[in-house]
């Protein structure tokens, strides 16, 4: 089904050799398996592997500077291309896909009419329009019938870009132009960045509508009740917002809007290295059914079922489902404001304590900070989990100023007296390396007395180190869990990691002190004890 009216040639292409529009599951995995793109597992997902690029690729992201953008885009954080260089760009993938078999799909980016954006994804892979069909949001059949696209997505791993032609950094190309909402996208089997360009395309437009978006997963309790979960990939997003006891709105990008809550999103897109039906039952429920597409997970050769504990072609193991497969999920993709907000890092040196309230200053601080750990894999070339500071929990999908987002995000919590919490989902008792990951089921205990209330009237201390408040007792927690200092057996250790990682707080903030009001800058982490 699709709306004859705009076709391939309205966007430019021609000499095709075929289109296939909106194919559903089946003819899908039949294209993918018979062009060897991949393989079937047991249970029924598909397997793919992506090649060198097991990761995005952000410093091969660019945006057109235009009339439109100059003045607009965060060019600190963004690659530019002229007009020029783009429509060099946008003519050479034209006669690259001649003689071509593309796949279609038309979707929408973002659960609320008032604000989703209608996207068509032209692709060269059939797994890869399977992966944004799960990932995006399908509309009815009547509805594809008056389809008429607003952006634009073109992937073609098979296009190599010319460095000097193109005026980018490498053969590997996310180019896009706002004015004319066009998205290109080649030299990488990843499929990640397609998703990640509607993110980067809906944080561009959203804040002039008074719509703030996020890199965060949403879920919503008994009582309608909802929660935010802000973080970086690995810090346990889509785990933690996947609760049996509460209503799971979306796993990765929402919007906030004057209404409530709304997905950007129709799927999930969870790691899968270690999974296990234990921890995460309902993550492993979606790994083994048919529509869910597995990306460089390795098969055992004779039965095909996915070994999660195999990463030897990458810690970044994905699958990506439709957001139905979780037995819990909203059906409508929306929820009222929230009453709390989750901020989660991984803290790779071991020194932050597994959760922290946070004043609306604090909030703040640690929300333009992003502090957590690039998790291995993530990012091409990252082996081992790095410490980094990613403002607003999404550097690389920001195409405005940081201050636009945290100005935003604090009238919102300031309007609807929301809770925030800061919770280190990374290691305890010494530092990556030395120290272990926090248990999930304390993080998970922890995050139940925030989200039920109880919390709020524990006893709490001021770090020492940080200056927020941290609860000295939570009911099935190991108390010294909540004392990082005495996890450790090197305390002098401690002392000197803990006091490297205030110091990189504040060299990492001064670039941002001139765009924050004075209690914000005042929230910075300070040292209260005296050097041991």
């Amino acid at each position: 089904m699709r709306n004859g009216a705009v076709g391939t040639d309205k966007f430019g292409f021609d000499g095709l050799e075929a289109v296939h529009w909106n194919l559903a599951e089946p003819p899908l995995y039949e294209f993918a398996i018979r062009a060897g793109e991949a393989e079937l597992a047991y249970g029924g997902a598909l397997c793919a592997d992506t090649g060198v690029h097991t990761g995005r690729s952000p410093k091969d992201k660019f945006i057109v500077r235009d009339a439109l953008t100059d003045k607009t885009v965060w060019w600190d954080n963004n690659g530019a291309l002229t007009p020029d260089q783009f429509q060099r760009l946008y003519q050479d993938f034209i006669a690259h896909a001649r003689g071509k078999t593309l796949f279609a799909q038309d979707l929408y980016g973002g659960a609320d009419p008032a604000y989703r954006i209608k996207t068509r994804v032209y692709t060269e892979f059939a797994w890869h329009s399977l992966f944004i069909r799960d990932l995006l949001i399908r509309p009815s059949a009547a509805e594809l019938k008056h389809f008429v696209p607003e952006l634009t997505i073109v992937d073609f791993p098979s296009f190599k870009a010319d460095l000097n032609r193109h005026g980018v950094r490498t053969e590997t190309i996310i180019a896009i132009d706002f004015s004319r909402k066009i998205v290109l996208i080649g030299g990488t089997n990843y499929a990640g960045e397609m998703k990640k360009s509607v993110f980067t395309t809906l944080n561009f437009y959203l804040p002039t509508e008074s719509v703030m978006p996020m890199h965060c997963s949403a879920n919503i309790g008994p009582k309608g009740d909802v929660a935010l979960f802000f973080g970086l990939s690995g810090t346990g997003k889509t785990t933690l917002s996947a609760d049996p006891s509460r209503t799971l709105i979306g796993d990765d990008e929402h919007g906030w809007a004057p209404q409530g809550v709304f997905n950007f999103e129709g799927g999930c897109y969870a790691k899968t290295i270690k999974l296990s039906a234990e921890a995460e039952p309902e993550i492993y429920a979606t790994t083994h059914r048919f529509g869910t597409v597995l990306e460089n997970v390795i098969l055992y050769p004779e039965t095909r079922i996915p070994d999660f504990d195999d990463g030897s072609k990458t810690e970044n193991t994905r699958a990506a489902y439709p957001l139905d497969f979780i037995p819990n999920a909203s059906k409508t993709g929306r929820g009222g404001h929230p009453k709390n907000i989750i901020m989660l890092t991984a803290d790779a040196f071991g020194v932050m304590p597994p959760i922290a309230k946070l004043t609306s200053a604090e909030a703040m601080y640690h929300f333009i900070s992003g502090y957590t750990a690039k998790v291995a894999g993530t990012e091409k070339g990252v082996v081992d989990p790095q410490a980094t500071f990613s403002t607003c929990f999404a550097a690389p999908f920001l195409p405005r100023h940081p201050s636009e987002y945290g100005s935003l995000l604090r009238e919102l919590i300031a309007a609807h007296g929301v809770d925030c919490w800061l919770v280190n989902t990374g290691w305890t008792g010494g530092k990556f390396g030395v120290g272990r990951r926090m248990p999930i089921k304390v993080t998970r205990t922890l995050l139940a007395a925030a989200l039920d209330g109880s919390l709020k009237n524990a006893s709490f201390r001021t770090d020492p180190y940080f200056g927020f408040s941290v609860p000295t007792s939570v009911p099935g927690v190991e108390p010294h869990l909540l004392y990082p200092f005495k996890t450790w057996k090197d305390k002098a250790e401690f002392d000197q990691t803990a006091r490297r990682l205030v110091r990189m707080f504040h060299d990492n903030f001064t670039r941002f002190e001139g765009h924050v009001d004075a209690d914000v800058r005042a929230a910075a982490p300070e040292v209260r004890i005296a050097a041991e």
